[in-house]
Formats: C-alpha cells, sequence, structure tokens
C-alpha cells in the first residue's frame, strides 16, 4: 500500500496538470483579446501632422494635414469629394471661387477676412482649408486627434443605426481574439454597416470602422440624417431663345473679308445667328487681335441674325495653357473680349478654344466660368464649341459648361479628319448620334447645339498611303460627275457613297448632302436638342435644299 502512494499522487498530479492545461487553453480560447490595435497603422498616418479623411463612415486613402489647429486638404481632394468649382492658380499663387455674378479671391498663405489663412502651397499643392470649403459646400465634419481623423459627412441617405447595449470594444476584425480598436459606453449610437451571425460592422461617431458582436447592440433601427443646407447653391442663369438655335460659321480671315456676308447669305433661310470668326489669341499674355466690324454687326441685325463673334487658339502660335493658367492673363483677355463685344454690338461670343492640353483643362473650364460673369451682365451670349464629347476630352468638362455656359456646341464632325490614314466619313449617322446622346446625359437638351458639316472629303489611296482634301457639296457632286460616277446610299453612315479607281489610285467619297442632313436632324429631333450649326457657310452654296431641311428643323 505505501508503495502504491505514491503512483496514486503522481497520477493525480499529471491528473490536475492536464486539467490545469485544459482549462488554460478553454480560457485563453473563449477569453477577449487585449490587445489594441496600432491606429496609426489603422488610419494610414505616416507623419505626425497627418489627418485620415472618414467619409460617409469609409476610411479613405487619401489625408490631409493640421495646421494651426485646422484640418487643410489638398485641392485634389476637394474637388474628388467636395466641390469643384474650387480654382488653384499656382503660378500667381490664388485660390479662387468663381460665382454667377463674382470671383472670390483668397492669397495662398495669407490670412482671410475670417482671420485663419483659407489655403497655402506646399510642394506644388494647394491645401485648402474645409472651414473655407464648407462657407461654399454642404457637408459636415468633426476633427479628432490622438490619431488625427476628420470624420465627414456629405450623403445623407437612410442608413442603418444602432445603440450599444453594455460597455464594449470595437474590434479591427470580427472575432474575440482581434485587436481593439476603441470602446464605445453602453448608450452609444453607432451605425451599421454589415450584419453577420454573431458579429457586425460598425462605424462609430468619432470614426472608427470595426466590429461588435451583435449581442452587445439593441433598438436597431433606419435612420435618415437631416442635411446640412447651410449654403445656398446660387442660380447660373442662362440667356435662352424661345426658339431652336441655327447657326452659321462664317470663316473670316481678314477684315476685307467682312465684305463676303452679302455673298455668304445667299440663298440661305432658317439661319437666325451668324458667327464671323473675328477675334484671334496673338500671344501668350492675353492679347488678341480682332478683325470685327461694327458695319457687318448692323447688316446682319438687318437681316434678323444675331452676331456670336468667335474666339479662337489656332490663328497665331499660342501656348493655350499658359495664357489661361495666369488669373492675371485669363482677366486681361477676358475685359479685352467684352470690351470689344460691347463696341461692335454683338450678341455674343463663341469660344473655340481646340487642342486644350489635358493638364489645362482645369484652366480651361475656369476660364469659361469667369467668362460668363461680364457676359451674364452685359446680356451677351456665352456659346462654347466641343469635340464631339470621348474620354480624350473629357477635360473639357461638359457639365459645368451646361451650368455656367448659354449654349454647348459640338462640332458634330472630323469623325475622319485631314491627315488622317484611315479613310471615312467626316460625320456618319452612328457617330452624330453617340456625340449627341452623350453630351445630353451631361448638358440639358435644351442647351446643346450640334453642328453639321456643310463639307466632305475627297480620299485618294495609293501606294504611297492616303490623303484628302475638303471640299464643299458642290465641288464634290462635280468631282464625281466629271467621272460619270453615281453614288449610292449607303445605310450605315446614312450618307451617299462613291468608289471608283483612276491612274492607279483609289477614290472615296461620303457625301454630305440634304439627305444625309436630314437623318442627323431626325436624331436632333429625337434628342430634343436646342439647335443646330453648320461649318462653314459657303459650302452649301448651291444647295437651297439644304437650309430647307434646317428651316423644318427650327421651326418644329
Amino acid at each position: 500500500m505505501k508503495k502504491a502512494v505514491p503512483v496514486i499522487i503522481a497520477v493525480a498530479l499529471i491528473f490536475v496538470i492536464v486539467a490545469i492545461t485544459f482549462g488554460m487553453k478553454l480560457i485563453e480560447r473563449f477569453s477577449y483579446s487585449d490587445e489594441r490595435m496600432d491606429l496609426d497603422s489603422y488610419f494610414g498616418l505616416a507623419a505626425s501632422d497627418e489627418a485620415a479623411l472618414v467619409l460617409n463612415d469609409e476610411i479613405r486613402e487619401e489625408k490631409g494635414v493640421i495646421k494651426d489647429g485646422r484640418c487643410y486638404l489638398p485641392l485634389e481632394t476637394v474637388h474628388l469629394y467636395l466641390n469643384e468649382r474650387f480654382y488653384a492658380d499656382y503660378n500667381e499663387g490664388w485660390l479662387l471661387y468663381t460665382t454667377p455674378d463674382e470671383i472670390i479671391y483668397a492669397r495662398a498663405g495669407e490670412a482671410g477676412e475670417d482671420g485663419y489663412v483659407p489655403a497655402f502651397l506646399e510642394n506644388g499643392v494647394m491645401y485648402v482649408a474645409l472651414d473655407y470649403v464648407k462657407k461654399y459646400t454642404n457637408f459636415s465634419y468633426t476633427l479628432y486627434a490622438e490619431p488625427n481623423r476628420v470624420v465627414m459627412t456629405t450623403v445623407w441617405d437612410e442608413h442603418q443605426a444602432a445603440d450599444i447595449k453594455k460597455d464594449t470594444a470595437v474590434r479591427y476584425q470580427g472575432g474575440i481574439k482581434s485587436d481593439i480598436l476603441t470602446e464605445v459606453k453602453a448608450g452609444d449610437q453607432v451605425t451599421v454597416l454589415d450584419q453577420m451571425e454573431t458579429w457586425s460592422q460598425v462605424a462609430t461617431r468619432d470614426g472608427f470602422i470595426g466590429y461588435v458582436e451583435n449581442k452587445r447592440l439593441e433598438n436597431e433601427r433606419s435612420e435618415t440624417l437631416i442635411p446640412v443646407t447651410d449654403y445656398v447653391e446660387p442660380e447660373y442663369t442662362s440667356i435662352h431663345r424661345d426658339h431652336k438655335i441655327s447657326l452659321g460659321w462664317h470663316q473670316v480671315t481678314s477684315e476685307a473679308a467682312n465684305s463676303t456676308l452679302d455673298e455668304v447669305l445667299e440663298g440661305v433661310s432658317g439661319m437666325n445667328v451668324i458667327s464671323p470668326t473675328w477675334f484671334f489669341l496673338s500671344d501668350n499674355e492675353g492679347s488678341f487681335v480682332s478683325i470685327g466690324s461694327s458695319d457687318y454687326v448692323q447688316e446682319a441685325h438687318a437681316r434678323g441674325l444675331e452676331v456670336w463673334a468667335l474666339l479662337d487658339n489656332f490663328t497665331y502660335d499660342v501656348d493655350t495653357r499658359e495664357i489661361l493658367s495666369y488669373t492675371s492673363k485669363r482677366q486681361k483677355l477676358i475685359e479685352g473680349l467684352i470690351n470689344e463685344a460691347l463696341s461692335l454690338g454683338v450678341d455674343g461670343i463663341n469660344v473655340d478654344l481646340e487642342q486644350v492640353p489635358s493638364d489645362a483643362g482645369e484652366d480651361y473650364i475656369e476660364f469659361i466660368r469667369e467668362l460668363s460673369i461680364p457676359c451674364r451682365a452685359n446680356g451677351l451670349v456665352l456659346s462654347v464649341d466641343n469635340y464631339v464629347p470621348k474620354n480624350y476630352n473629357a477635360h473639357y468638362h461638359w457639365e459645368e459648361q451646361g451650368i455656367v455656359a448659354d449654349y454647348v456646341i459640338i462640332m458634330g464632325y472630323d469623325e475622319h479628319y485631314g491627315g488622317s490614314q484611315e479613310t471615312g466619313s467626316v460625320a456618319s449617322i452612328n457617330y452624330v448620334e453617340e456625340g449627341i446622346s452623350t453630351m445630353v446625359q451631361q448638358v440639358p437638351s435644351e442647351k446643346v447645339v450640334n453642328a453639321v458639316p456643310f463639307y466632305t472629303r475627297i480620299w485618294e489611296t495609293t501606294a504611297d498611303g492616303v490623303k484628302s482634301q475638303a471640299v464643299g457639296m458642290t465641288a464634290a457632286e462635280d468631282f464625281l460627275a466629271q467621272r460619270g460616277v453615281e453614288p449610292v446610299w449607303d445605310d450605315a453612315t446614312c450618307q451617299n457613297y462613291a468608289e471608283f479607281e483612276e491612274n492607279g489610285a483609289f477614290f472615296q467619297v461620303w457625301l454630305e448632302d440634304a439627305e444625309s442632313l436630314q437623318v442627323k436632324i431626325n436624331v436632333m429631333k429625337e434628342y430634343g436638342i436646342g439647335g443646330v450649326a453648320a461649318w462653314k457657310l459657303g459650302y452649301e452654296s448651291g444647295h437651297p435644299e439644304v437650309w430647307a431641311v434646317i428651316s423644318d428643323f427650327v421651326n418644329s
């Protein structure tokens, strides 16, 4: 018996050890971790002055900067999430905000009238104070410290809310072993983002996105936040005619060429606006050349035509971005344009700035905004010419044009252009309709004007490649008639088409005529747009039937 005692004790000890070990494992398995998440890592903060951006219950990649107790966001972030109308002049150090009747200036790095610095430049980035953005934008925000984070709301949709039943931890992931982000107390409210079997993803009021156990939630409900309406957006009033616009561009290359007005109007009917090419950017300082004529304007008015003088950037060798990216140069140009327009007595200004580089898109639309102010004040119609909208020219900001300008014109041609190595139509029906359908998604249809070509291209393909020449309607028809070639209707392009070989060359012509124009007009009617324009007067000479088609559209 004495010999058995040690054995019994050893077995008991082993049992106790096993039990303790098993118990500890159970405790370890079912106990809640008290490990805490590194919050700088969680919010992606790399510097002491950085601030995380928590927007609409989502932690964004973009960061703010804390300076003098205020949060500043890069202008690019302001554009992305809050307000696209702020504009930075990096050359002269301005932050601008343009309304329908004024430009509001803030000098980068200098305190404003509210006693703080609205914006500052650092390493080529314009940072804007959230307090300043809020003066012109409706959103809410709260700034928190340790770590720095700004919690913002811009969307006021219905969401799921719940109250915390008992003090608990918000964890990085769903599970009791996950690191703790923060604690919430009984009675605190959270937004429920996603609910699973035992855990829910929630957003706290102070910007943490994590998980709590469902048993810690009560009073679950749907709520809708009260929108912030502190800022009342001013209305951009537009000059809108009570009839469809029918515009013809008159290419004028010298003052003497103004005398051709009678000639280009011969046989024209149904047109109510003429746009002479009068103003040409002439240097990189905001100067322009004008070949306008008040006598021309008086004669046009006597014929019942409005005059919208055109401004271009391709007559002289200029750097469009250089001009538009300086506030002083834009203002010089705008002041000169308005003074000249009023002196001549024109009814509007037609902006035709082409090949604007993508990195000058913000400068370009700011120019349109700023030009709209004196145009609006002086009753001048502001129209803007655009390529057919595609991804590559989206920096022309069509939606903003549709707000600040009176008419947005699609140059619905040059589908195949001079220098193109692929032959084809200048304006096939699919190309035209795609341009209109895309534009009316961003611009009110009554502001959209679609321009049609009065020209076509004669394409010649040889062993050396492809070349073409642009000709008017009569010249194209004569070219085919002289060779005895009869065009046939092409359903794909909705144009009369001809092809033939001559002297080892292959010729192709997609004609623009009354038939092709009628199909385009039918599409314009279908989309209910505000008018039609044509490049250029004179190319349709000898074809009065073209004007009959246009007159029918204008009077419909």
